[in-house]
């Protein structure tokens, strides 16, 4: 777990790395706060227009290849302004944006008769395809645990009950999830 000065840091970062990609400057430095958090973990962050709570953008990294603040930065950016769902965030809108960030724990195979809806999130490979679905996904969305798998099966460009495939492999992963407020 994440102290909430580190949770409060890294939101910082997640917004200002933003910031700078938009003016064309570098990145922000990683303050004396997050120096600690050296170990690869594999983060997303999703970016929520702030009065709505409609999804702006979601972009992350797994498995894990840098440090949390590492990652964070690199995430942010392409939440804002790579998420080929969305066009880019712009300068002007970036205030009325919300930042979440999702820290994630490390994937490991689990049947699905063993996912927590809530709890769980999920990520399939059937050969060179992959799909993954944040935990808060299935919570936001009201799905079932097989209404999720089917979900994730949609989200990996499967025909729906693929995940019932012995060609497929399911793995699980929790997630530290908050938010700016």
């Amino acid at each position: 777990m994440l102290a909430p000065r580190e949770r409060a840091e890294l939101l910082v970062l997640a917004r200002g790395s933003v910031a700078c990609a938009l003016s064309g400057r570098p990145p922000p430095e990683i303050g004396p706060a997050l120096e600690a958090l050296v170990e690869p973990r594999a983060a997303f962050v999703t970016v929520r227009r702030a009065r709505s709570g409609r999804l702006r953008g979601c972009r992350g990294e797994c498995p894990a290849r840098r440090s949390l603040p590492e990652c964070v930065r690199r995430v942010a950016v392409a939440s804002a302004l790579d998420d080929p769902r969305f066009s880019p965030v712009t300068r002007d809108e970036l205030p009325a944006l919300r930042f979440e960030i999702s820290a994630l724990t490390t994937p490991r195979p689990i049947r699905p008769e063993e996912v927590v809806v809530g709890t769980h999130g999920l990520l399939l490979h059937a050969g060179t395809t992959l799909g993954l679905l944040l935990p808060q996904v299935a919570a936001e969305q009201g799905w079932d645990r097989e209404a999720f798998l089917e979900g994730l099966c949609h989200k990996a460009g499967l025909a729906m009950g693929s995940w019932r495939s012995a060609e497929v492999s399911l793995s699980a992963f929790e997630a530290e999830v908050w938010a700016e407020r």
